[in-house]
């Protein structure tokens, strides 16, 4: 809590806060839905309060300094107890076990990597509460990299990884230039042109079947409309369990899904387009279907399927950016981080070029739209278009 708020209501331990159910919670999705959780803690103080809210533990200080909320769960090694002036309300019943930190690794690391085992082995019992709070507050406060932070420790334990005076902003473009810029571009890029490529090469076949066979239309394109409403963040979690894996593979198969629906709806829409007349007149000159269809209603309808397509590709720009929830890289890295520790100036270097990525797909597009798409049917918008 504030400590100005805890004052004066008279609040220091937990189960003082059962005299004052009319105070706001905000928690964290985890410690909010966890059975050991706020469940288990409620029910061992007897806390009756009605305004529970769900709030990124990143975001929870932020509320609390503006006393939109009373009360957030924390670590003890959150940097921002100490700015804030906030007060950490005792556990008075011991509900709390000690939370040590643990390593868990797989069972052949220390024969395969010796030297990277020796070195954590040495950092065994070695970070106390305060320094760790130390060096939170010089990454999350004083924008200190990890890198730089990790290896102050190292040199001297017991040096301070920041001065109280020394809170510095981290310089937005120098962030958004950052040596990991064409690393997270790459990734990115990948990502979004992978799951682009399998969409293309699946969403038209189907959008041509969803024209060709009326039984079919309202499955195909139910199942793609369907799929488009599922949460990303949830389709995920179904893609890890089912792939027992995480990072590329899952994120690219889910922006695939997600990219079928433009792809499939307009590419039935712009085969829906093509006139009668424009079919017989392409059976009476003897073409079979097959031919009709290659030679004169997918050229008909190319200027619907590309916008499908290019809505397809800005769409992927912005969900990638929850791959790296699962380790899957791109600019979500840089957002994920900034969220991590309220940094707007990280956040928005993720955030930006993500959005310079989405105006240049969509240019791009463009682009291709008037070099291979004959002004005729521009002009006429057939096709669906």
């Amino acid at each position: 809590m504030l400590d100005t708020r805890a004052e004066q209501l008279g609040i220091r331990r937990i189960s003082d806060l059962a005299r004052h159910p009319g105070l706001s919670l905000a928690l964290s999705q985890e410690f909010l839905n966890r059975r050991d959780g706020w469940p288990a803690l409620r029910q061992a103080y007897g806390l009756a309060f009605k305004d529970v809210r769900g709030l990124d533990h990143g975001l929870a200080y932020e509320a609390l300094a503006r006393a939109q909320v009373d009360v957030v769960d924390a670590y003890a090694t959150d940097a921002k107890i100490v700015r804030d002036r906030l007060r950490l309300l005792e556990d008075d019943r011991g509900f709390f076990p000690a939370y040590e930190a643990v390593i868990l690794y797989r069972r052949d690391f220390p024969q395969r990597f010796p030297r990277s085992w020796s070195s954590i082995q040495k950092l065994e019992g070695s970070i106390s509460v305060q320094q760790m709070a130390r060096m939170n507050a010089a990454a999350e406060l004083a924008a200190i990299p990890f890198s730089t932070v990790a290896a102050r420790f190292l040199a001297d334990p017991q040096a301070p990884a920041w001065q109280e005076g020394g809170l510095t902003r981290r310089d937005f473009f120098k962030t958004l230039l950052g040596p990991d810029l064409w690393r997270l571009t790459l990734q990115h890029l990948l990502l979004v042109m992978a799951s682009l490529a399998l969409g293309i090469a699946t969403g038209v076949p189907l959008g041509v079947w969803a024209d060709r066979g009326p039984r079919a239309r309202p499955w195909i394109l139910g199942i793609a409309g369907v799929l488009q409403t599922v949460p990303a963040l949830a389709l995920l979690a179904f893609l890890i369990a089912a792939l027992d894996r995480i990072g590329t593979l899952p994120a690219i198969i889910a922006l695939f899904l997600y990219s079928l629906l433009p792809i499939v709806r307009s590419t039935e829409a712009g085969l829906a387009g093509v006139s009668r007349s424009m079919r017989q007149s392409a059976t009476a000159l003897g073409l079979s279907d097959g031919a009709r269809l290659r030679l004169v209603e997918l050229p008909l309808a190319a200027r619907s399927i590309l916008s499908g397509i290019k809505t397809a590709a800005v769409i992927n720009v912005g969900t990638a950016t929850i791959a790296a929830f699962i380790g899957a890289g791109g600019y979500g890295e840089r957002i994920v981080a900034g969220l991590a520790v309220n940094d707007h100036a990280l956040l928005l270097a993720g955030a930006v070029p993500a959005a310079a990525m989405a105006l240049a797909v969509q240019w791009g597009f463009d682009a291709l739209d008037r070099l291979f798409i004959s002004p005729g049917l521009r002009d006429r918008g057939s096709g669906g278009g």
